[in-house]
């Protein structure tokens, strides 16, 4: 895995990287037939194929290899794509969150169905996919049914967290379970516990609880309580709810305790690997996908352990994926026919084995489960943990009516506010309630 200059990846380079096709150009097996190409030839040596996605420069170059075609590639931008969207000039093929974007934009009529892709295809058969990529469906009321909008490219159940067992046992803690989750409240208790001061500063985190974002945490909460923070027809949320109070008043006492890295007081490093590497983080909220940036670490590794996702208790035990990031083809792409090869390629060829053989998240087809990496005793600890976790893996409906940039927006602002100033639990509950169904409510007014 290549370094940054700085010498060590952040968040955004690893995710790239791992996102990335294999290095090593392979011979695309026969594709389905397109349903509608949209415009040029996928045969044709010279087709040019608008990918907006993270893919590095030498993911591009083994592509092209491997496809025939010509690559360009956008830097992923949400404004520029919804102007490309609106102007009926989108790319070929977007990079996307399955978990949070599919209804949003199919909603809006945006993305290419692709049941008769999957349907005649060699390669990406309907049996053989993860149920993860019921992520990328929607039909018209829910997620998780109905057509399919994309495909991820791997996944993780993302309450999931990784510990250092040498913290644990300077604390004098007992491991987690590798079978049992712990309570939320069990698991703040253990991050006050290892959280290191020094002259009233923090030198060690106890905790990073949002390494993928404080709205999806506090739906995976809400939702292990029993409860929704969307209304059933998705066109309301409610924090006022028992549920989702618990989870919020959970969230507040984390990030007023100062035991890790919250809205109001971001992590420095940017995301949680440089300080979980450097041993001043004991325990990071993060999935399976972690698990192939510890492995680059040798001492790191040494002492990482797998844990399941705790629980809220009150509802039945979930674990969701707060991303399922992949693909998709909008619908008024030019190249379907081309993008579809690059979807059998990089979901069902070479590209997709090396991803599953390194450790960086579950694969999203069956067949290749396999693959994914068995040898260390790290490696076997982790695999263990992760298939006894399989099943209870959940879809979370997001609501098609607004952007989740734009919830998590009014989220960071209301909560960093709140913690700072005191403001109780109830407050902030309307003051979420108040913006967020007013976004929602004009977003409902342009799907109709």
């Amino acid at each position: 895995m290549p370094n940054s200059p700085t010498g060590s990846l952040d968040r955004r380079r690893f995710l790239a990287v791992s996102a990335g096709t294999a290095l090593a150009a392979v011979a695309l097996p026969g594709c389905a037939a397109s349903v509608d190409d949209g415009g040029s030839s996928a045969g044709n040596e010279k087709t040019t194929l608008t990918i907006m996605s993270s893919l590095s420069d030498s993911d591009v170059k083994a592509a092209e290899k491997a496809l025939g075609m010509k690559i360009n590639l956008l830097t992923q931008d949400t404004t520029k794509l919804n102007a490309m969207l609106a102007s009926k000039n989108p790319p070929d093929v977007v990079q996307g969150s399955g978990a949070l974007e599919t209804p949003y934009f199919a909603a809006r009529g945006l993305m290419t169905e692709l049941d008769s892709y999957f349907a005649e295809s060699s390669v990406l058969k309907p049996s053989d996919l993860d149920p993860v990529n019921d992520l990328w469906r929607f039909d018209g009321t829910k997620q998780g049914a109905g057509p399919r909008y994309g495909m991820a490219k791997d996944y993780s159940q993302d309450g999931m967290f990784w510990y250092r067992t040498d913290m644990f046992d300077a604390a004098e803690l007992d491991y987690p379970s590798e079978t049992d989750p712990l309570s939320y409240d069990e698991w703040l208790d253990m991050a006050k516990r290892l959280t290191r001061r020094r002259f009233g500063k923090v030198k060690v985190y106890g905790l990073s609880a949002t390494g993928l974002g404080n709205f999806a945490l506090l739906m995976n909460m809400t939702a292990s309580a029993g409860g929704s923070l969307f209304a059933e027809d998705l066109a309301s949320v409610d924090f006022s709810s028992p549920e989702a109070r618990k989870a919020l008043n959970w969230y507040m006492e984390y990030a007023r305790a100062n035991i890790g890295p919250s809205v109001a007081n971001p992590n420095p490093d940017g995301w949680d690997w440089p300080t979980y590497q450097a041993g001043r983080m004991a325990m990071a909220c993060d999935g399976y996908w972690f698990g192939g940036v510890i492995t680059g670490d040798a001492k790191t590794t040494e002492v990482s352990r797998f844990a399941p996702a705790p629980q809220m208790g009150g509802g039945k035990r979930v674990s969701p994926c707060f991303g399922a990031t992949g693909y998709w083809i909008p619908k008024e792409a030019k190249n379907k026919e081309a993008a579809w090869k690059f979807f059998e390629w990089f979901f069902g060829g070479k590209p997709a084995q090396d991803r599953a053989t390194g450790g960086v998240g579950i694969p999203s087809l069956k067949s290749l489960r396999p693959k994914m990496p068995q040898t260390t005793a790290f490696q076997k600890q982790a695999y263990q943990v992760q298939q006894q976790e399989l099943p209870y893996f959940s879809v979370l409906t997001f609501t098609p009516y607004v952007q989740s940039a734009a919830l998590e927006g009014v989220l960071s602002k209301v909560l960093s506010n709140a913690i700072k100033s005191g403001t109780p639990a109830g407050k902030v509950a309307d003051q979420l309630n108040s913006q967020m169904n007013s976004q929602i409510a004009q977003g409902k007014e342009h799907v109709g």
